[in-house]
């Protein structure tokens, strides 16, 4: 048994992914932290640089539908980050703002079947705009910069898709398959109050910045079956643990706002060559490039022995909700009682 779990555990996945694709999403990332310093305005370039991950929504589609379908999860990211700054300001909301939030837009990516990395960036912008400080007169002007930095990535992925193109042709656009109430409607509901569920424990445990774990419960809870969950859960834990040693190291170097944009870059060219090959091995990666996205304006005011423990609490924490929410999902005598509940409220409301 223990060999069968350290195969499923420690299995690379062939990729087609051409090297092209981590450069550019390194490129998304990094060129608004790299305007940030140069203008003297690191706090802005963060910002910007959260936009910047739509560009991991790119798909291998003609480039009309792919450039559509970014411009689409743009509009998505800068609302998910409105809303979530908007909440800040009602602290009793900010559960289920973040539980609404989580169910619409799985509903919405399930709905037209995009593919991974699905909701889970929406939920992250959400989160880190619910612990964004600052007064209610500074949301447009923050949400204008995210939504600067998401188009820079669409321009970035506009030139990159008319390299690519020409080296590899893209595959037809193909009308998703026809939603079910199940996958659609049901799904997004459990999961969207796991996410919720995970957010008001942690601030139920005092969590410092509890941000991050809803994203690690987005991230597990929606394997494609229980034993996915169980994979993505160890994997985001013992990737956390080991991305946590690097990103303490890396906060023990005296680094400047150009040195923060390098890193991130190098960071999230590592994440997206490794992704789609071993998720475990990607969270090394994509543990400190979160903490340097959300925490770097208040990088060396505090203690990194501090953060790097919250940090590890959340991730544990969120994964344990997340495997709990995927057994839920996955366990058909539940989604037979409860999905017949809700198709019944459902049709009754339509009635």
């Amino acid at each position: 048994m223990l060999v069968a779990e350290w195969r499923h555990l420690s299995a690379f996945q062939r990729s087609d992914r051409v090297w092209q694709m981590p450069l550019a999403a390194a490129l998304a990332s990094g060129a608004p932290l790299m305007i940030g310093a140069w203008v003297g305005r690191m706090d802005y370039g963060l910002i910007s640089s959260l936009g910047g991950i739509v560009f991991l929504y790119v798909q291998d589609t003609p480039l009309s539908h792919r450039m559509v379908t970014l411009m689409t999860c743009a509009f998505g990211l800068a609302g998910s980050y409105a809303l979530g700054m908007i909440s800040h300001f009602f602290p009793l909301l900010m559960v289920p703002a973040l539980t609404f939030i989580a169910i619409l837009v799985t509903m919405v990516v399930r709905l037209f079947r995009l593919p991974p990395p699905g909701s889970v960036f929406f939920i992250m912008a959400a989160s880190i705009g619910m612990y964004a400080t600052g007064d209610p007169l500074e949301i447009p002007l923050k949400v204008g910069l995210l939504t600067m930095g998401a188009l820079l990535a669409c321009l970035i992925a506009f030139f990159y898709s008319l390299y690519v193109l020409r080296l590899q042709p893209a595959r037809p656009a193909e009308p998703p398959p026809p939603p079910t109430f199940d996958f659609v409607v049901y799904d997004s509901i459990l999961i969207g109050v796991f996410v919720g569920a995970s957010m008001a424990i942690a601030q139920a445990l005092q969590v410092e910045r509890v941000y991050w774990a809803p994203v690690s419960c987005a991230a597990v809870i929606q394997g494609a079956s229980l034993r996915a969950v169980w994979n993505r859960q160890v994997h985001r834990i013992v990737g956390t643990c080991v991305g946590l040693l690097l990103a303490w190291a890396l906060l023990l170097l005296p680094l400047d706002a150009w040195s923060i944009s390098f890193v991130m870059m190098a960071l999230a060219f590592a994440t997206e060559s490794l992704v789609v090959r071993h998720y475990g091995l990607a969270a090394v990666f994509i543990t400190p490039m979160a903490i340097f996205l959300a925490e770097a304006a208040s990088l060396g005011h505090g203690s990194p022995t501090t953060l790097i423990a919250a940090r590890f609490l959340d991730t544990v924490l969120g994964c344990g909700v997340g495997l709990v929410g995927g057994a839920c999902i996955h366990n058909a005598r539940l989604r037979e009682t409860l999905g017949g509940h809700m198709r019944r409220l459902a049709s009754a409301r339509l009635s």
